[in-house]
């Protein structure tokens, strides 16, 4: 029997990468033609934010949580969960965060999007590549449009976009919104990278552009002088 330093974190994969991406073409074909009504709802979501920043709070809060709730259900735990007995476990954060984001577009001052500066920039960027980008990268490395993640039915490119979204967003709530899309893109981050799958810079540089930006807002806030 091998000693156990002398495993590496690919043996403890259950699963090989042609498993798993063959499974989001499964998980693709079912749900089709819902992608399209997906990334409609992508649009929408820059669409408010950028026109319409401190009224359409809750409907985006109200979005995002229905969605992060359904992939949690429909990927997570009916899909997933086959290959990885782990993701029964994680469903249902998922479902958490989709209650905590309804908690906090239906309280007063829970959430707001008012965000500019670096933060605002950083933010629309991580969505636009979300949306748009994340969709390509399935056919860019020789895999085909069947195995594409889309935001609001694949589970990384919905925690990007929230992420992205975070950063455009005020609100006492905020800190109670991040942890879980964050653990989520570091473990799938783990995962690809474990399985030798370069997507995996993609979660890695949305979190540390999310964290440079977060950061830089900071401390510019407290560097700022108070005004009376």
């Amino acid at each position: 029997m091998s000693e156990w330093w002398t495993y590496r974190p690919e043996n403890f994969l259950l699963f090989s990468p042609r498993v798993y991406w063959r499974m989001f073409e499964l998980h693709n074909a079912a749900l089709w033609p819902l992608q399209v009504l997906a990334l409609a709802a992508g649009l929408i979501i820059i669409l408010l934010v950028a026109w319409r920043p401190r009224s359409a709070a809750r409907w985006l809060a109200l979005l995002l949580a229905i969605l992060w709730i359904f992939v949690g259900w429909s990927f997570l735990w009916n899909r997933y969960a086959t290959i990885n007995w782990a993701a029964a476990y994680v469903a249902p954060a998922f479902a958490v965060e989709g209650v905590l984001l309804l908690v906090s577009g239906l309280l007063l001052d829970g959430l707001a999007f008012d965000r500019r500066g670096l933060a605002g920039w950083t933010g629309y960027f991580i969505l636009a590549f979300a949306l748009a980008g994340q969709p390509l990268l399935a056919p860019l490395q020789g895999r085909g449009w069947a195995s594409s993640e889309v935001f609001g039915i694949a589970p990384d490119p919905t925690a990007i976009v929230t992420l992205g979204l975070l950063l455009l967003a005020r609100g006492r709530l905020l800190p109670l919104l991040l942890p879980i899309p964050v653990l989520w893109c570091l473990l799938s981050g783990i995962t690809l990278r474990t399985m030798g799958e370069p997507q995996a810079w993609a979660l890695h540089a949305a979190l540390a552009l999310a964290a440079a930006a977060g950061t830089w807002t900071i401390i510019r806030q407290r560097g700022s002088p108070q005004t009376a």
